[in-house]
């Protein structure tokens, strides 16, 4: 069945020869050819396509379209003759333990909470499946690594097996098949039965080793990000570098990162406090020296780089310390301009009337009530010009 494709035929055929019996050029340019037989695995199911050479030109994508296998390459190939070829043994060898790791841990989470899996993507560094639950406790993922990786430890055979749609009943399927000819179905004795066309090593030991890294959730799904064989290795030599970069910077053993971090956030937080208090008597000492400085019972206050927030804080201390005052504060923020409006409790004119003014001179927006309003918008005039207009508007 499917005789022309070796990778069904034989997974670990690592070189092949054969004959090139159609080429062309792909809508973006690539060319390719298409051959008489191939191990090269093309794109499907999940998982990536095979790289490596055909009579030393390299192969960058390997795709299904209308039936043929078309492997796209890095220049142009044109041969009457037999070819030599070789796949990515590498990739392969770690697509196959990936692959066949989101089978193993697929089935475990079935097997123990009844969670199915609706996607898996194969991805360079981290491998995913999405489970169809709202949450997964974690419990829940050591109890399913474990069982994993004990299928791996057992060293359990993994066989293919064609089979016709009416021979399916015989097998207790995971899930249903999504096509009714030429059936593939990958099976992993007394453990998981399922329809693939992807390649996977003989044995479960080959997978080495599964590990799961994160999770995260996805519209009402867990997504379960993991790695199995070398990548599980190159996940522990990042971490553990990342890891003795800490501890080198934190001047702590690598047990004792954990508790130098917490500490370092202690001290974050009281100096994050510290700052807060100091700022908080800075504006006050402001606010006071604003009052010494105005005139009649407005007073103005034009900054750069000066925060809304900020902003706000200030009026509301000023009017707290004066009742009979009305405060107009501006900032220049880039190319944006911002501005307040307060007034204190003793007197009547409504700040909603200064906004009204002043927008369309900004091509902005704002918000607020009569007697505290806030907004900004272009950078039309300087900052000083803007609280004239504001002044202008209760003089008015």
């Amino acid at each position: 069945m499917l005789k022309d494709r070796i990778y069904y035929q034989n997974v670990y055929k690592k070189t092949f020869k054969a004959r090139i019996v159609g080429n062309g050029v792909d809508l973006e340019g690539r060319p390719y050819v298409v051959l008489s037989n191939t191990a090269f695995y093309p794109t499907g199911g999940g998982q990536p396509h095979d790289t490596g050479t055909i009579e030393g030109v390299r192969v960058i994508d390997v795709e299904e379209v209308d039936g043929e296998i078309r492997h796209f390459l890095d220049e142009e190939l044109h041969s009457q003759k037999e070819v030599e070829a070789a796949i990515d043994w590498e990739r392969r060898l770690d697509h196959m333990q990936q692959h066949a790791g989101q089978h193993i841990l697929t089935a475990a989470f079935v097997r123990l909470f009844g969670f199915q899996t609706v996607s898996f993507h194969l991805g360079k560094g981290l491998v995913s499946i999405d489970l169809d639950v709202e949450s997964v406790t974690a419990e829940q993922m050591a109890a399913a690594e474990k069982l994993a990786n004990d299928i791996i430890l057992e060293n359990r055979p993994i066989e293919t097996k064609w089979v016709t749609e009416d021979e399916l009943s015989e097998f207790s399927l995971r899930k249903q098949v999504s096509v009714t000819d030429e059936i593939r179905l990958v099976i992993i004795p007394d453990f998981d039965d399922n329809g693939c066309g992807g390649t996977h090593p003989s044995s479960t030991g080959q997978v080495g080793l599964l590990k799961i890294i994160s999770t995260e959730m996805q519209k009402r799904k867990v997504r379960v990000h993991f790695v199995c064989g070398d990548r599980v290795l190159q996940q522990l030599h990042r971490k553990h570098e990342e890891l003795s970069a800490a501890s080198k910077l934190l001047s702590a053993p690598e047990d004792g990162v954990r508790s130098a971090i917490e500490r370092l956030l202690s001290s974050h937080h009281e100096l994050e406090k510290s700052l807060e208090k100091t700022n908080e008597e800075l504006l006050s000492f402001e606010a006071k020296h604003l009052l010494e400085m105005k005139n009649g019972n407005i007073v103005k206050g034009s900054f750069t780089e000066r925060t809304v927030q900020e902003l706000q804080k200030l009026a509301r201390m000023i009017v707290a310390e004066d009742n009979s005052v009305i405060v107009f504060l501006a900032a220049e923020n880039e190319d944006r301009l911002q501005f307040v409006a307060a007034r204190g409790a003793s007197i009547s004119p409504s700040m909603k009337l200064v906004s009204a003014a002043v927008l369309p001179h900004l091509n902005g927006k704002g918000g607020g009530n009569d007697a505290f309003v806030q907004g900004g918008g272009e950078q039309k005039m300087a900052a000083e010009e803007l609280l004239n207009v504001m002044e202008n508007t209760i003089i008015n």
